[in-house]
């Protein structure tokens, strides 16, 4: 498959997900609609395509000129059922192309927290990869209502964490893409500090392996549903 990783920032790249893509013989581009240029291929040429985070909020259309285009092509990608995995702002912007509502959190929600899967999260052929509860590492400032027609799959105790839409389309508010190194860059980051960034680099150690096995298992699912609707089609 040809997969194209859709990025808002140097900080929240495939990571961890890219060495999953590759060694499943699987093509990989990167590619942001911040950049002001077309795509290495066609866009609409690729067979799969995951939307990444970024330090940016997904209602900051005045600061970011270029999230409406965003919103309108996940829309279309929607309407097509071409799979797609968001992750955190990607699922953020995946609900409001699919008509939900995105949010400020009163307080955001960061560090290593319980997600428990619903019944429908269990059943689901992607997050059904995961356990039932597991430790996550969550970092988000927003929320978003899960849009009209989605199966909510998994949540926290503050907030929604997963939703699919359709048989194509899914997304997740956690980072099951995040490396250990990725993860010191944003607790010594400036600009969005954790609040308690002591608690999060003693907590990381003994959590990110484990997590980062996790994250390859859902990376794997969703390269494995994709290719099956791919070639159910």
């Amino acid at each position: 498959m040809k997969v194209l990783s859709v990025v808002h920032g140097p900080e929240a790249r495939a990571e961890l997900f890219e060495p999953v893509v590759r060694k499943g013989g699987h093509l990989l581009d990167e590619w942001s609609f911040s950049w002001g240029r077309k795509p290495p291929r066609p866009i609409d040429s690729y067979d799969a395509y995951l939307v990444f985070g970024g330090a940016m909020h997904p209602d900051q259309e005045d600061l970011h000129t270029w999230i409406p285009e965003e919103i309108a092509w996940l829309r279309s990608l929607i309407e097509d059922r071409r799979p797609v995995l968001g992750v955190c702002l990607g699922v953020q912007l995946l609900a409001r192309a699919a008509g939900g509502e995105v949010r400020r959190l009163a307080e955001p929600e960061i560090g290593w927290i319980d997600v428990v899967l619903n019944d429908a999260g269990v059943a689901d052929p992607v997050l059904g990869a995961m356990p039932r509860r597991f430790p996550g590492l969550v970092w988000h400032h927003y929320t978003y209502d899960v849009p009209a027609g989605a199966a909510e799959l998994a949540r926290t105790a503050r907030t929604t964490q997963a939703f699919r839409l359709g048989e194509a389309c899914w997304g997740v508010q956690f980072h099951p893409e995040v490396t250990e190194m990725q993860l010191e860059r944003w607790i010594a980051g400036f600009d969005d500090p954790p609040p308690d960034p002591v608690g999060l680099r003693e907590a990381t150690p003994h959590r990110i392996g484990a997590w980062n096995r996790l994250g390859r298992v859902l990376c794997s699912a969703f390269l494995d549903a994709s290719n099956r609707l791919l070639l159910a089609a």
